[in-house]
């Protein structure tokens, strides 16, 4: 008690670092209850960005991130896993899509069902929300490198020229989706899977070309803050992408049971849809909902600790 009169507070014994999207929220306090309860170890759940997850695990100030996209973050995983080895991947991926989707009336009516049609100003005059004449779709949230990525694949295609790019919070950006999916309004934005949105409404991905590794290049702006636009280029489709987990050397090294665990971890895509719709449709805390998970699922717990 005189400790805690003085102000004195003893440190976790673990730090996850929790990203701003659903299921990384839920992912970040399933894995903090999760190893509390089987390992009896103190974990704190710290709200951040990525980069700032990769710079903390780098240091060694934080211990985990719980969805680490590709490859979004292959610059990221080449400096920090591949080349100076702070970091480490587990070896359980979740498959994942990403695009531009827009919803089955925005495509059927209004003829935007290609990559293609965003260039085209008749089509895309459609999605003017503001009264401006020209349309606006949702790229991403500011701090997420698919949004990056997103820019860089608009000026690649051209249709910055006739839509403008909005950057905003994800839970805006559904609310917009959830809208007009109502009004049957048209609305065209960036998409990812696993993700509650297509089972929620009618969502069709826009086709484009088969992705190219050849024409892919990304520089994002924390490699080169002030010529990554200008070198970046990618006129294709998404590759194949995925997510895992993330932790620091230094942590499988100090906790190895912790390692084995963050190892073993393997959410199922149907998993990640049901984290994402409980947050953000169900608006329920994350904390909450990670330790109703933990309670109904103490075999994947066993499972993970062997």
């Amino acid at each position: 008690m005189l400790l805690v009169s003085c102000g004195t507070s003893f440190a976790a014994d673990l730090v996850v670092g929790m990203p701003n999207w659903p299921s990384g929220q839920a992912s970040a306090n399933i894995i903090k209850f999760g190893i509390e309860k089987e390992l009896g170890l103190d974990v704190e759940v710290r709200e951040m960005g990525t980069l700032t997850i990769f710079a903390g695990l780098d240091a060694g100030e934080v211990d985990v991130h719980p969805e680490v996209w590709l490859p979004n973050l292959d610059s990221l995983v080449k400096r920090y896993v591949d080349d100076k080895k702070t970091v480490k991947l587990s070896p359980k991926e979740v498959a994942a899509t990403q695009g531009m989707c827009a919803t089955r009336e925005t495509a059927d009516t209004y003829g935007i069902k290609d990559i293609a049609d965003l260039s085209d100003p008749e089509k895309t005059s459609v999605l003017d929300t503001d009264g401006d004449g020209q349309g606006e779709i949702w790229i991403g949230a500011e701090t997420w490198s698919s949004t990056t990525i997103e820019r860089i694949r608009a000026e690649s295609y051209g249709y910055t020229k006739t839509v403008k790019l909005l950057e905003m919070p994800e839970d805006l950006a559904m609310a917009a989706v959830d809208a007009a999916s109502a009004t049957n309004e048209p609305i065209v934005f960036y998409c990812y899977s696993p993700h509650h949105v297509f089972d929620l409404h009618d969502i069709v991905q826009l086709t484009e070309p088969k992705h190219d590794d050849g024409k892919w290049k990304i520089v994002l702006p924390s490699d080169d803050p002030a010529g990554w636009l200008s070198k970046s280029s990618a006129p294709v489709g998404w590759p194949p992408s995925h997510f895992q987990i993330a932790f620091a050397t230094k942590t499988a090294e100090r906790l190895p049971k912790v390692a084995s665990f963050l190892s073993r971890i393997d959410f199922t895509a149907k998993e990640v849809t049901e984290m994402s719709y409980a947050l953000q449709v169900e608006k329920q805390d994350p904390a909450a909902f990670a330790q109703k998970w933990i309670a109904t699922h103490e075999d994947r717990l066993e499972s993970w600790t062997k």
